[in-house]
């Protein structure tokens, strides 16, 4: 019987199960390293628990587990909101889409960045920012041009330039805390307020500059950049991971390959 069911498997089921795998990676790969990660081991307990109480036709637990399991859908919904959110963004990311392009020779779609962003004066700004141990916090949008975070900063609308940068950020300039927003060739905002994310796995001597760099990149498609103030280390955050130790050549590399 088992031959006869193994070879009735079509290759539909099989790309079902390939799909369904893919799908539980990417879900463990957002809620690992959060607090989440112990409600969704947590949930597929559940679940698991009432599978078994089904099968021997327990009919109190099944009952009440099963309540559980129909309320379930929307429970998770509100507490793996940030998760959802993220996943989206990612389904959503057209970067995705152009790498997949690249493997595929039948892809003929064709999406191009439309961010034109000067590296060099970035790099630059963050380098003497790093040698004079001046704390930085850059976040270069993408497709979404983050509206809802400018709008808690003070509006800049100037060219990006190495000067502007570092006299923004200077330690005694009423613009220096918070987060310098980039648009294409402009600096929209300055002092902005950023989301901080609560991941576990930041390290510790990461203060809030870096927990709002990660933050920011898991809401949005943006990239942020670090300037330690303490340490006087560069570091780059994109889609949720932090990069630390960076050196100048490191990020022009990085924020070549993504633009450029």
């Amino acid at each position: 019987m088992f031959l006869v069911g193994l070879f009735s498997l079509r290759i539909v089921d099989i790309i079902d199960i390939i799909l369904f795998a893919i799908l539980l990676y990417e879900i463990y790969n957002l809620v690992k390293g959060t607090a989440a990660i112990r409600i969704f081991i947590g949930i597929i307990a559940v679940y698991l628990i009432w599978k078994v109480v089904k099968a021997l036709q327990m009919q109190l637990l099944t009952e009440i587990l099963g309540q559980f399991i129909s309320v379930g859908v929307i429970a998770l919904i509100v507490v793996f909101q940030p998760e959802i959110r993220q996943f989206l963004l990612m389904v959503g990311n057209t970067r995705i889409i152009k790498n997949q392009r690249k493997r595929f020779l039948f892809w003929r779609f064709k999406i191009d960045n439309p961010v034109n962003l000067n590296i060099d004066k970035i790099v630059k700004a963050c380098q003497k920012m790093a040698e004079s141990k001046t704390g930085a916090l850059i976040v270069i949008a993408q497709q979404n041009e983050l509206v809802q975070y400018i709008s808690t900063g003070q509006p800049v609308e100037a060219k990006i330039s190495e000067v502007i940068l570092e006299t923004i950020f200077f330690k005694n300039s009423p613009l220096h805390d918070g987060a310098v927003i980039i648009i294409g060739e402009n600096i929209r905002a300055a002092r902005c307020i950023l989301p901080v994310s609560n991941k576990a796995n930041i390290p510790p001597f990461c203060g809030l500059r870096h927990r709002a760099a990660v933050g920011i990149t898991e809401k949005s498609d943006a990239i942020a950049i670090v300037v330690s103030e303490e340490r006087g280390e560069i570091a780059y955050c994109y889609e949720g991971r932090l990069y630390e130790n960076a050196t100048p050549s490191d990020l022009s590399t990085f924020l070549e390959n993504l633009f450029k």
